[in-house]
């Protein structure tokens, strides 16, 4: 029989680098789950992407055991390190701080397509350019599908 499920807590946590403290800790402590467990898990198992901001959602089932799926790098996380920029534009809209090309935003798409809802990675790549224009970066070139037929 399958385990009952009590909830669902979502966190994101430095890959390799989760420890008690908070956010990790008071999260973890109020649904009643083995904090050092999971900390132990989740290192051993997010060791390759050491230092990035990994979104992670575990599983807490009734009796405090707990599953946990670790998801790809958030989109914009992965944009800013695409540009090599430290934070985005504070006014997206009038103030552009860098430009990264329909190449790295196909790379990003390809990489965070089973986190995303779309079916093709041409839908997908609209969504991080979607991203990155909402955080002052330009999308540098024609975009990949525009052929220029339809003017």
């Amino acid at each position: 029989m399958a385990k009952e499920v009590e909830g669902f807590i979502k966190l994101q946590v430095r890959g390799g680098a989760a420890n008690p403290s908070p956010p990790v800790g008071p999260a973890l402590g109020a649904k009643g789950v083995n904090i050092m467990e999971f900390c132990k898990r989740f290192n051993a198992k997010s060791e390759e992407s050491r230092g990035k901001l990994l979104p992670v959602v575990v599983t807490v089932y009734k009796d405090k055991s707990f599953d946990f799926i670790i998801k790809t790098p958030p989109a914009a996380v992965q944009l800013l390190e695409a540009a090599k920029l430290k934070s985005g534009s504070p006014e997206s809209n009038r103030q552009k701080v860098g430009k990264v090309t329909w190449d790295q935003v196909k790379a990003i798409a390809e990489d965070k397509m089973p986190d995303l809802n779309a079916f093709t990675i041409e839908s997908g790549m609209k969504m991080v350019a979607g991203t990155a224009r909402s955080m002052g970066l330009i999308v540098d070139g024609p975009a990949p599908w525009d052929t220029g037929a339809e003017a």
